[in-house]
């Protein structure tokens, strides 16, 4: 079976993520949409058109329960709106107020049917049958509480000593939990990130850092993020009223709910003791520092300057650097013409 997962009706509502990638390759839960599609349906999942291939609405956050509905209703041409049964992802806010349901789904499908790795008896366990460490997983001296929704450590992550993990939780693959972090569910760390803290129904995609004391809550990072030591964000206003996003550069807003925080597209990064406001968009390539940032920040801010590009293709690269990684040609490629689009 062949997949093509359609994102022209969804790619320009999920901004800052959709900048610099495919709607396929979001992560909400454990798993990114293209992930979940090809543990599914064991197929060929394509981001492009090709003959033969159900044409899915990219969106369309598939499980175990909808994923036949979902391919049904691809099959016959019927246009996918959320249901209770089907998701779909129209506005970038709803990663974190649906993280708890697909991390849920996210750990039937990579658990069925599998067994755990043993847990070190160091660790304290409310719920064990609903842990599932992989091996090569490290967990010692840390309480998992996995009453409030499952808990899963992914292949070579570390969880230090002294943390206090509340479900729903997973850590991804080459991931670290330092040591004391506190964190609530619903909470989803991707591959090859550092996590740390105070952090509650968050999402990073993929090796990006919050590795410092401070609170990260009700919020998104995308991939090679990092929050400096201190850095906080509000996800409730004073008030207690409904949040609102500045959406784009032609200051057009949205509402959220009453706890929205801060999404922050690929590779920016904040300053020790940054304070984000509530309901803060940081675009794609940011460095952020001096006074209390605006709750919007477009693509490309160096401070309230604008980038030289050249100094933030350095800069990227750098930080790939400490992970063992390289700026790609594609990537560059990708940022160039998003600058040039300014």
């Amino acid at each position: 079976m062949k997949i093509f997962l359609d994102e022209s009706r969804s790619r320009q509502k999920l901004f800052p993520f959709t900048k610099t990638r495919h709607v396929a390759d979001i992560r909400i839960g454990i798993l990114t949409i293209r992930e979940k599609w090809a543990m599914l349906t064991a197929g060929e999942v394509l981001t492009e058109a090709f003959p033969d291939a159900f044409r899915v609405e990219a969106a369309a956050i598939p499980s175990l329960d909808n994923f036949f509905s979902i391919l049904a209703a691809a099959e016959n041409g019927i246009e996918i709106l959320s249901t209770d049964e089907i998701r779909v992802l129209e506005y970038p806010w709803q990663l974190f107020l649906w993280n708890d349901q697909a991390m849920r789904e996210d750990f039937r499908l990579i658990t069925a049917n599998r067994k755990s790795a043993p847990l070190s008896s160091t660790n304290t366990v409310i719920n064990a049958a609903q842990v599932f460490i992989e091996a090569g997983a490290t967990v010692e001296h840390s309480f998992l509480n996995a009453s409030t929704g499952p808990i899963y450590i992914a292949k070579n992550a570390t969880v230090m000593e002294g943390n206090m993990v509340r479900g729903p939780f997973a850590l991804g693959e080459n991931s670290v939990l330092k040591m004391g972090s506190k964190v609530y569910g619903a909470t989803s760390i991707g591959p090859g990130c550092v996590a740390g803290g105070e952090i509650k129904n968050s999402i990073l995609f993929a090796n990006s850092n919050k590795a410092h004391d401070g609170y990260l809550g009700d919020s998104v990072l995308g991939e090679w993020c990092n929050l400096g030591a201190g850095t906080s964000n509000s996800n409730v206003k004073n008030t207690g009223a409904a949040v609102k996003y500045i959406i784009n550069e032609e200051q057009e807003m949205h509402y959220a709910g009453n706890k929205a925080g801060l999404l922050m597209g690929d590779y920016s990064r904040a300053a020790i003791n940054t304070s984000f406001n509530t309901g803060t968009i940081v675009g794609v390539c940011c460095n952020i520092f001096g006074d209390a940032p605006s709750k919007f920040i477009p693509d490309f801010s160096w401070g309230r300057e604008r980038y030289i590009f050249e100094k933030a293709i350095q800069d990227i690269s750098n930080w790939k650097q400490m992970k063992q990684q390289a700026l790609s040609a594609e990537e560059t490629t990708t940022l160039q013409q998003l600058y040039l689009s300014k």
